[in-house]
């Protein structure tokens, strides 16, 4: 997703849900992080998480219906918004105070608090699906991460068994 196609969501999703804070959990909270472009495993990705601070459910539900996935948004765009809840991830102690603030003059006036980017890189971790492997990879490979924050942060996480953070620990010291 393009920084200009993440600026629409964020503020469709701002005015959709009269609020002018959100939270963006998936990849593209890059756009938090990076202020250039963002890799292209990230890029390719259509659509963006978004979630409300305490929402239970009821607002992820309206961005869904509105500007979701299979939406007229989603058809007329060919890209769109997700609505979650902030529990969808599973993330290291203290990241709400790592959260980076994303506004532009294109949100108009909608503030996305973004994953810092350590923070969203154990997240992917953790999700461990094939296109969480390769968003990881690729931020290793391009220096956007640094192991020891990530060693760090991984310590910071207690949701998760042994075998998961045995997979983590190995993924963060492998060459991307």
């Amino acid at each position: 997703m393009k920084r200009a196609e993440f600026e629409h969501c964020v503020r469709a999703a701002g005015a959709i849900l009269e609020t002018d804070k959100l939270l963006i959990i998936g990849s593209q909270a890059l756009h938090g992080s990076i202020s250039k472009e963002v890799p292209e495993e990230a890029e390719r990705s259509v659509e963006v998480d978004i979630a409300v601070f305490g929402d239970k459910g009821d607002k992820a539900d309206l961005v869904d219906g509105a500007i979701g996935e299979a939406s007229q948004f989603h058809e007329t765009f060919g890209y769109y918004a997700q609505g979650v809840v902030q529990e969808t991830a599973v993330l290291p102690q203290g990241w709400k105070k790592r959260l980076v603030r994303f506004k532009s003059p294109n949100t108009r006036g909608v503030e996305a608090h973004c994953l810092e980017i350590h923070d969203l890189w154990i997240a992917k971790a953790i999700a461990n699906r094939p296109k969480d492997i390769e968003f990881c990879n690729a931020l290793k490979k391009r220096r956007l991460v640094r192991v020891q924050v990530l060693s760090e942060r991984l310590k910071k996480v207690h949701a998760i068994d042994d075998a998961v953070r045995a997979m983590v620990v190995t993924r963060i010291n492998s060459q991307a």
